[in-house]
């Protein structure tokens, strides 16, 4: 038994923004396996499918994202899971926008969502998926940027991550997320490439934060 959460913001007023990115992800993976309607549970939009054999809940939080901890880890305990049986997408500011990172553990970041998660399920050892939504434009706050819409230009990055990450979250359930890594992470140096132009773009915005 397995659980895939993405996070984000209950409410139609946060559906399109960089911080529901998860919620895509969820909703996109719920369609691509048939999962059945969703149903509310643990404080989550819940449903469930088979990924390789093995039951998988997929969960969208429902508690805002800087508690959606308050969710997972209850429903983790009651059906007597660990961390290692949890893989969560979410978005990242710290990679540009549509750039996919997998994590096997690891800190929060600074992700309050992530942050929730790691105190609610007693450590770091579970898989994160980063989707990457790029840095505030110059002068603006983190909150106003991350409650944002995507821009334009940044929107198609966003689908074909989503598309490119879906057969990397089912290798997770199948084959275990270091396989997934390797499979599925960019090639380091392209990665590093990429990371290094946008810290060009937006070392103003880095300097003003």
């Amino acid at each position: 038994m397995k659980m895939i959460a993405g996070l984000g913001n209950p409410g139609a007023e946060y559906a399109r923004t960089k911080h529901n990115v998860g919620f895509m992800f969820v909703d996109a993976l719920a369609e691509r396996l048939n999962a059945p309607a969703w149903k509310e549970d643990f404080f989550s939009a819940v449903t469930e499918v088979r990924i390789g054999g093995e039951k998988v809940f997929l969960v969208k939080p429902l508690t805002y994202m800087n508690n959606s901890g308050e969710a997972i880890g209850p429903m983790l305990s009651y059906y007597k899971m660990t961390a290692d049986d949890l893989t969560v997408v979410h978005d990242d500011m710290d990679i540009p926008a549509g750039t996919v990172r997998i994590r096997k553990k690891g800190s929060s970041g600074g992700h309050n969502g992530i942050k929730s998660i790691i105190a609610h399920v007693g450590g770091e050892d579970f898989a994160r998926v980063r989707i990457g939504v790029g840095r505030p434009p110059a002068g603006w706050t983190v909150i106003n940027h991350v409650l944002a819409p995507f821009l334009a230009e940044d929107a198609p990055k966003i689908r074909e991550a989503i598309s490119y990450l879906l057969p990397a979250v089912e290798c997770i359930v199948t084959d275990g997320v270091e396989l997934a890594m390797n499979r599925y992470n960019p090639h380091k140096k392209k990665a590093r490439k990429q990371e290094e132009n946008h810290e060009g773009e937006s070392s103003e915005t880095r300097t003003a934060e």
